[in-house]
């Protein structure tokens, strides 16, 4: 059976055509990266129109509220993170909608995978030991370091008192480094074949630059996970407790249900779009560390990829 998409491709045109789609996006890679490969399908795929427009969260989802065509749709949206947004447009409102398909995104302490077989660092405990504390030990000061984040970071916040409750603080010293001289430090390191302990996430470059290895942690609980923000109140550092993992992410594209008439087939699209992190990860890699235009990247993984992208628009 023809879905919306392919009929209206089977019939020599496209709804998209009758409307320029505008794409929200927000400041970080991965949405920027996801918004390119949008319109890319949009343009090259359905035959229509679509453009970029730049903006934060809540004004994307306002916008998209308000289904006049001042943007469309919102790229990236991770859940829990933007939960009182889809509240309020998807489940209350009812005027946003969210794609079947989702990535999960996933966030903890990562070390080099040769660290990991090597030395059997693999869950959170083993870096609270002596051992680990001379594994780590890059300054030869005697106490090794865990990098936490960048000062600033709200997650930063969070991995500080998890190497406090985890009991890694007494070995290792927690560092927060900006981004680009951590990475700067970590690349001599692994090129030297040495310990390194550090906050990541995924999707992000690192899992295509290097091949590390996320440290098991116990399952996210919310009765003990407890994190008060600085903006919050003074003590926050005292007053917090985090004892188990970070919630696992699930990150969806959000599109204003207006378009299911304006533009009937970008909406079946938009609804049937499935990424996943290692693909979005090797994206980024391509535009963050290969300094390259994310639509120059995106436009080599739609022509490389016309199953996925067919299977997406209910060809196959």
């Amino acid at each position: 059976m023809l879905g919306v998409a392919t009929a209206a491709l089977v019939a020599g045109g496209s709804a998209a055509q009758a409307e320029t789609v505008m794409i929200g996006e927000p400041s970080w890679p991965g949405a920027k990266i996801i918004a390119n490969l949008i319109k890319e399908v949009i343009t090259t795929k359905l035959g229509g129109e679509a453009d970029l427009v730049p903006g934060a969260n809540a004004v994307i989802f306002a916008a998209m509220d308000g289904g006049r065509g001042d943007i469309d749709v919102h790229p990236d949206v991770w859940l829990p993170n933007q939960q009182s947004l889809t509240d309020e447009y998807v489940d209350g409102k009812g005027t946003v909608a969210l794609s079947k398909g989702a990535y999960q995104g996933r966030t903890g302490f990562c070390v080099p995978t040769y660290i990991a077989e090597q030395h059997n660092i693999k869950s959170i405990y083993d870096l609270g030991t002596p051992d680990a504390q001379t594994l780590f030990d890059s300054d030869g000061d005697g106490k090794g370091e865990v990098w936490v984040g960048a000062s600033g970071w709200a997650s930063t916040n969070i991995q500080k008192v998890k190497t406090r409750d985890y009991g890694i603080e007494t070995f290792l010293e927690p560092g927060t480094e900006d981004e680009t001289v951590f990475y700067a430090k970590l690349q001599n390191l692994i090129s030297q074949k040495k310990g390194a302990v550090f906050y990541c996430y995924k999707p992000h470059y690192v899992h295509a630059l290097y091949d590390v290895t996320m440290l098991e942690e116990p399952a996210y609980e919310e009765a003990n996970y407890k994190i008060v923000q600085p903006n919050e109140d003074a003590d926050w550092f005292d007053k917090s407790k985090i004892t188990t993992g970070d919630a696992v992410k699930t990150v969806r594209i959000a599109h204003s249900k207006s378009l299911e008439t304006r533009a009937p087939s970008v909406a079946e699209f938009l609804s049937a779009i499935d990424l996943d992190s290692d693909t979005v990860s090797q994206l980024t890699y391509e535009v963050v560390v290969n300094d390259r235009e994310p639509a120059e990247v995106v436009k080599e993984w739609v022509a490389a990829n016309g199953a996925t992208v067919d299977r997406w628009l209910g060809i196959n």
